[in-house]
């Protein structure tokens, strides 16, 4: 991998990570598109870290104010009335079906679930569930009303974005509009929902490197799809927020219906 591709690819990783079009369905068709190889999952786990820096940088606030809040979380009292506190504990509740499924088939993911074919069609399925979940919900409920029951089911639908095609921010806000909740609060508990499982996968990475295991992409590679994707991350953050103040998010469903009909028809052989 050259650092060209890792620039490029960094940039697809930020832009796709938030918008809701599937980032790793794009990692992982771009190389084929542009005979380069496959990159890998390592690369793809790298970039992420560099999203991750993204979101913790924009929010660097929220993060703040959930830190302060967490000692004041120990009490039933204190969680009840501190915001932060109970998305601090929504974010760790809803991290925890990704992280168990995680464990369970990364094997398969970096092998049979880099099949384009299998790409193409969780993009047009999860891309029309996207459209009628924006659609049809309220869009009346705030960050302040996820509980325990809304953190869950947000962080099951977090689970399905370990296959690729899903979209981790795009299934995480499809779940929060059937939910009830508006498109800025759904919006913004996806990035934070990445938060948590984005430290787990970067420190497992980390683990990996500090042992030894080869990651197959060369150090400088790595160090520039983080660095791209961080910075990149950051302003799609900002759009994407901004975006969904004043519109819907249905134009990215039907992006998403778009690239998996062109892929089935691209690899239909």
């Amino acid at each position: 991998m050259t650092p060209f591709e890792a620039a490029i690819l960094a940039i697809v990783q930020a832009v796709t990570e938030f918008l809701p079009v599937s980032s790793s369905g794009h990692l992982i068709l771009l190389p084929r598109l542009l005979g380069w190889s496959d990159q890998g999952l390592e690369f793809d786990i790298a970039t992420n870290s560099g999203t991750l820096l993204a979101v913790m940088f924009y929010f660097r606030t929220d993060l703040a104010k959930m830190a302060r809040g967490f000692g004041d979380s120990f009490s039933a009292s204190g969680r009840a009335a501190n915001l932060e506190a109970r998305l601090l504990y929504a974010m760790l509740l809803g991290t925890i079906p990704a992280a168990a499924a995680g464990l369970l088939i990364k094997d398969w993911v970096s092998t049979y679930g880099r099949e384009p074919r299998l790409i193409a069609a969780t993009a047009i399925f999860y891309g029309l569930l996207l459209i009628v979940a924006d659609r049809i919900g309220k869009k009346s409920r705030g960050e302040g009303e996820i509980g325990r029951s809304e953190a869950l089911l947000i962080g099951c639908a977090q689970a399905l974005a370990l296959v690729p095609g899903t979209s981790r921010s795009g299934i995480t806000m499809t779940a929060a509009l059937l939910l009830g909740f508006a498109r800025p609060a759904a919006a913004r508990f996806s990035f934070l929902l990445a938060v948590p499982i984005g430290i787990l996968v970067a420190a497992n990475q980390a683990k990996d490197a500090l042992l030894g295991v080869e990651l197959g992409v060369p150090a400088t590679s790595l160090a520039i799809g983080i660095l791209v994707s961080a910075i990149v991350g950051y302003a799609v953050i900002a759009f994407l927020l901004a975006w969904i103040r004043r519109r819907p998010l249905a134009p990215f469903g039907w992006y998403r219906v778009a690239l998996g009909v062109a892929l089935l028809l691209l690899f239909r052989g």
